[in-house]
């Protein structure tokens, strides 16, 4: 055997690859936007502090992360964005309405979403996503079940509810995640 092609024992390979900078490029961009309509300026230093946040906090936090997806369909997951902030609006002014209201009855309810989602990111997403939206709360991912079992605020058919998840969140969440 040559001298050159002999290794250091030493040479031993890294037990975790390095992280790249642009390893999550959506989670970047969704903590620069985020940072800038927190601080509701695009002056030179909130710029400076978004980029940093969107090239550090990955790196920092790859061990935690794993390997990035790849985002399979960007314009589902845009108008996926549109709906869930358009649901966000309209349920505020609802539960605005329900809360203030001195003759409002509501009709607190369990209900179970059956998941045909089976990606743990996509499902994460889901819960996250239904958790956002005002009047409900994801309370338990029950894998077992293959459900969410979710707590409404106000709910008089939670068929009708479960079904109206599926249709607006799981169904473009499947076709992201696939």
């Amino acid at each position: 055997m040559a001298e050159q092609d002999r290794k250091p024992l030493n040479a031993a390979k890294p037990l975790v690859a390095s992280a790249g900078w642009f390893d999550h490029p959506v989670l970047s961009l969704l903590l620069a936007g985020v940072w800038l309509l927190m601080q509701g300026s695009l002056a030179v230093p909130q710029l400076l502090w978004a980029l940093a946040f969107a090239l550090l906090l990955p790196r920092l936090l790859q061990g935690f992360l794993g390997p990035a997806g790849r985002l399979r369909r960007p314009g589902v997951a845009l108008q996926l964005f549109g709906i869930v902030m358009w649901d966000i609006v309209v349920s505020n002014l609802t539960v605005a309405k329900l809360v203030l209201s001195p003759r409002a009855e509501p009709q607190p309810a369990w209900v179970p979403v059956p998941l045909a989602l089976r990606h743990p990111g996509g499902i994460t997403l889901l819960a996250s996503i239904i958790t956002m939206t005002p009047g409900t709360v994801s309370c338990v991912v029950d894998e077992g079940a293959g459900q969410i079992l979710v707590h409404a605020l106000d709910c008089d058919d939670a068929a009708a509810m479960a079904a109206q998840m599926k249709a607006r969140y799981e169904q473009p969440l499947m076709e992201i995640f696939g």
